[in-house]
């Protein structure tokens, strides 16, 4: 099976291989994959209904707008 060696897992989308997997994804950060983790973690929080549907659209449109090239 695959998933016999994921370490864990980021908001239940992102396999993490080890502890210094997930170091190196901290340490390499950028705008372009900070977005995508804030992304993924507001999905995470929306699908665990942590959101009302006014405050999901709100968060859609700041992430929409953040992520539109400069």
């Amino acid at each position: 099976m695959e998933n016999e060696n994921i370490y864990g897992k980021l908001f239940e989308s992102v396999p993490l291989n080890s502890e210094e997997h997930l170091e190196i994804i901290l340490n390499t950060m950028n705008k372009e994959t900070a977005t995508y983790f804030i992304v993924q973690a507001v999905k995470y929080a929306y699908h665990n209904g942590l959101y009302s549907i006014g405050e999901a659209e709100v968060i859609s449109k700041g992430i929409r707008i953040l992520s539109k090239p400069e």
